[in-house]
């Protein structure tokens, strides 16, 4: 039996690349690299997390792959040198933000500070207390053009330091190793800020640059260090001997911490679903252009006996329902992958949004506004349906009508992407730019603007074109040449890791881990009352 033939071995197959992926990034700057640190009497930033968490099986990354395959030139970047996620300190919720001083001394490049940016967002968003374990070198100079003044840039975060101070966040930080420059905002923009003794310094220009600009000389231990900080200038609020001592201080703080306020949203004791996860391999194709039924992944997925089909019968290119993840109350728009016939007789092509799916989707998304129901969006999704059928029916209008909807939603929303996000269908889906608090990927994923086939096809066509123009005769076994370039080029950008290196998506997981994500996201979610009122201003009829 082929690999095709058989889903399953395919699937083991990609989760073994994942693992193995996750694995290789997780060393950070290698084993070499951790042994310095451990020589200077510090933990790695991995090590760091681990002691802070009530149980670090249950921290959440997040980021894992961002920076994957980029900055080779500099020797690449591992997690952009900085490790985020969700966990809990004294059974506390909160967000964590790591250097990682073994990857280039915990320097930021310009996926650093995107990364840093997509953390704080989280907690903004979900009301989460943060705490950040600060040791870096500052910002990479040879790229300072990609990282310093524009609006998204390293000074943003100093922004939301203000801003989440003002929305009552709690923010701890701890000074583990260097934080120099503009950086020693961070953790002094804090609620309470700690440093480790001999390890930890701050200051905004060290030793060299200070004999370079004024002349003076001074060690950096006198001029930025524990000691100088917590009993001289009263920066930092106090010291500690090592990490341990530190990390422990930071669960003392997090002991203290008052009950959050919630939303409020529905749980219920938790069933297993009525289809084991694991036959998810069985029932989802690897191969981007089979179809399947929706029904049979949603089964793997949610809570035995939970899922209420809205509107069965018709839009049935969406399938929209609420159902309990869980135990979480969670209301479903997925991408039906098989063919569907109406009751006109129309045929429909699965993974393609209809007028009429379009319709009935909007409609589900405003009752769960109306209802408190968190959003769940699982992509497969080809686009929106073209020609002059769709157009005369008025499919721009009806998309845009989701688009609305879905934009303007203010129960907190979750994407996962499990196959096919193409084009206008990503954003209509929840893509990255409409605000899902966790955007998640499988292996299985891709994302473009169009289909691999499709985009190389077209491509080719302009290559083609342009060259003979310029006079240029073009072989048939040129045409197939470049058509292997382009679609190389193009495959490689659809790969989930690409997306994930990019934050387009906040991490590739296994699909066994989808429920354990999704009721992770909404309970941080429960921590942000919504105040703000539903309103999807002018529907488009």
């Amino acid at each position: 039996m082929s690999t095709l033939e058989n889903p399953k071995e395919k699937h083991l197959e990609l989760i073994q690349q994942l693992i193995a992926k996750t694995t290789l990034t997780k060393r950070g700057g290698g084993k070499q690299r951790i042994a310095k640190e451990h020589a200077k009497g510090k933990l790695s930033a991995r090590e760091r997390i681990d002691y802070l968490m009530d149980d670090p099986n249950d921290f959440l990354e997040i980021g894992t792959f961002a920076a994957d395959g980029m900055y080779g030139e500099e020797g690449g970047c591992p997690s952009a040198g900085v490790i985020t996620g969700l966990g809990k300190v004294s059974g506390h919720m909160c967000v964590v933000v790591a250097n990682d001083a073994t990857v280039k001394a915990g320097a930021w490049f310009p996926m650093t500070a995107k990364k840093n940016l997509r953390a704080q967002e989280v907690a903004m968003e979900n009301r989460l207390p943060i705490i950040y374990l600060v040791d870096s070198a500052g910002v990479f100079l040879p790229m300072q053009n990609e990282i310093f003044p524009d609006k998204e840039h390293f000074g943003r975060q100093f922004r939301n330091n203000a801003k989440m101070s003002s929305m009552g966040i709690v923010q701890v930080a701890a000074i583990m190793g260097s934080c120099v420059a503009g950086g020693a905002y961070l953790p002094i923009m804090s609620d309470e800020a700690l440093i480790v003794d001999k390890t930890g310094s701050i200051f905004l220009a060290g030793s060299y640059l200070v004999k370079a600009a004024i002349g003076e000389s001074v060690d950096n231990e006198t001029l930025g260090g524990a000691t100088t900080h917590c009993e001289i200038s009263g920066v930092t609020d106090n010291k500690y001997d090592n990490d341990e001592e530190c990390l422990a201080a930071i669960k003392g703080i997090f002991e203290t911490l008052g009950a959050p306020e919630t939303a409020g949203f529905d749980r219920k004791a938790a069933k297993a679903p009525a289809v084991a996860p694991e036959k998810v391999f069985e029932r989802f194709p690897v191969d981007r252009a089979k179809p399947y039924d929706m029904h049979g992944i949603l089964e793997t997925l949610v809570d035995e006996g939970s899922f209420e089909e809205y509107k069965p019968g018709f839009g049935q290119t969406l399938v929209c329902g609420t159902a309990r993840i869980d135990g979480w109350a969670v209301g479903i728009v997925a991408n039906q992958r098989k063919m569907v016939k109406t009751k006109t007789g129309e045929l429909q092509m699965g993974g393609v949004i209809y007028s009429d799916s379009a319709d009935k989707a909007a409609r589900f998304i405003m009752n769960c506004n109306q209802r408190k129901v968190p959003l769940l969006f699982v992509q497969d999704v080809s686009g929106f349906m073209v020609g002059s059928r769709a157009e005369h029916g008025g499919i721009i209008k009806d998309g845009a009508k989701m688009v609305n909807a879905m934009a303007n939603s203010v129960v907190p929303k979750f994407t996962v992407v499990i196959g096919n996000s193409y084009g206008a269908g990503n954003y209509a889906m929840c893509g990255k730019a409409y605000d899902p608090r966790l955007i998640v990927s499988w292996p299985t994923a891709q994302m473009a603007v169009m289909s691999g086939a499709s985009a190389a096809k077209t491509l080719l066509q302009i290559k083609v074109a342009s060259l003979k123009k310029e006079g240029k005769a073009i072989t048939p076994e040129d045409e197939a040449q470049l058509l292997k370039e382009i679609s190389d080029k193009y495959t490689e950008e659809l790969s989930p890791y690409y997306a994930a290196a990019r934050l387009w998506v906040d991490e590739v997981i296994s699909p066994l881990e989808t429920r354990r994500v999704v009721s992770v996201g909404i309970a941080a979610a429960d921590h942000s009352p919504i105040k703000e009122r539903f309103n999807v201003g002018v529907i488009q009829t």
